[in-house]
């Protein structure tokens, strides 16, 4: 009985020395994943697009955050061959897109312990984003100091084309740069789930060249907007934005926004009107936004830089 009464407490005593061990194993393992998903998550990266669906040649303008959870001041910058902030675009097929040439490289990020920083990078000067369809996107950053990438999660976006509903070609006067090409103005609506917008797009169609496309802003699809071109060949829209209320843009032979403004719908409706010096101006409603002139003119798509990062805190 006493040999059977040791035995027993041999027993026991394995056993808990076993389930203790497993005890220890697993919290060790535990301990191993959560070093690992820490190491991970030193440097958080999101991706956003302001909207799903972009017209072709539009801006595809996406928003970068970048989290320093490092617990401490990081720098990236491109190292081993590597930039310090990339992107993966496949296409509808799953096809991968490669970037353009000469896309000017990020400069170096310098990021606090903490801190949240934003970037707005244009994706239509990197990457050829004009064809028709669906694109899926991950944004890569590589730390240097680690030897690391950390990514973002995969966003969808889709580039389509408008209803086009005016368009004229017209000279560049003489004295003027670009003398003696042509642009052609076009307009065109585009009908999103909650509203429709009205763009312009100015190009260069002989040279292949589109300098601007953009919207000019919400507006009623039964009312035809109105176009008129001055004696500089400067095209002028006026729009119903909304019931009884205008939009007015003049537009540049580079695509340029010169003017923009709004105006109120009164006794009589706003309308455009050539002046007998060949001057295009509106007539009628009451102005409600003074007209602004564009101090920064809108260069060709290729030439465009990416937006200045800003700080979270």
């Amino acid at each position: 009985m006493t040999e059977l009464l040791r035995g027993c407490v041999v027993c026991i005593r394995t056993r808990q020395s076993l389930l203790s061990n497993v005890i220890r194993l697993t919290f060790l393992a535990s301990s191993v994943f959560l070093l690992a998903d820490a190491a991970e998550a030193q440097i958080q990266v999101d991706l956003k697009f302001k909207r799903l669906q972009y017209i072709a040649y539009e801006p595809v303008v996406a928003t970068v955050a970048i989290t320093n959870l490092a617990g401490r001041d990081i720098e990236l910058h491109d190292a081993d061959g590597q930039s310090w902030l990339g992107f993966e675009l496949s296409g509808s097929e799953e096809q991968p897109i490669a970037p353009l040439s000469g896309a000017k490289a990020e400069p170096a990020l310098k990021i606090a312990a903490g801190q949240r920083v934003t970037r707005q990078i244009n994706l239509t000067l990197l990457y050829p984003v004009n064809e028709f369809g669906a694109y899926h996107v991950r944004t890569n950053v590589y730390f240097a100091d680690l030897g690391k990438f950390f990514y973002s999660g995969t966003r969808v976006f889709e580039v389509t084309d408008a209803r086009p509903i005016w368009q004229q070609t017209v000279g560049v006067p003489e004295g003027t740069a670009g003398s003696g090409e042509v642009r052609t103005y076009s307009l065109m609506t585009n009908r999103f789930p909650d509203h429709t917008s009205l763009y312009v797009r100015v190009q260069d169609k002989d040279n292949g060249v589109v300098y601007a496309t953009y919207s000019l802003g919400r507006t009623i699809s039964f009312e035809q907007p109105q176009a008129e071109i001055d004696r500089a060949n400067q095209l002028h829209v006026l729009h119903c934005a909304a019931p009884r209320a205008w939009s007015y843009a003049r537009v540049g032979l580079n695509g340029e926004l010169l003017e923009h403004s709004s105006f109120m719908e009164t006794k009589t409706r706003p309308r455009l009107v050539h002046s007998a010096n060949g001057e295009i101006a509106v007539r009628g409603g009451v102005i409600e936004a003074p007209a602004r002139n564009s101090a920064s003119k809108v260069p060709k798509l290729s030439a465009r830089p990416p937006g200045e990062p800003t700080n979270d805190q």
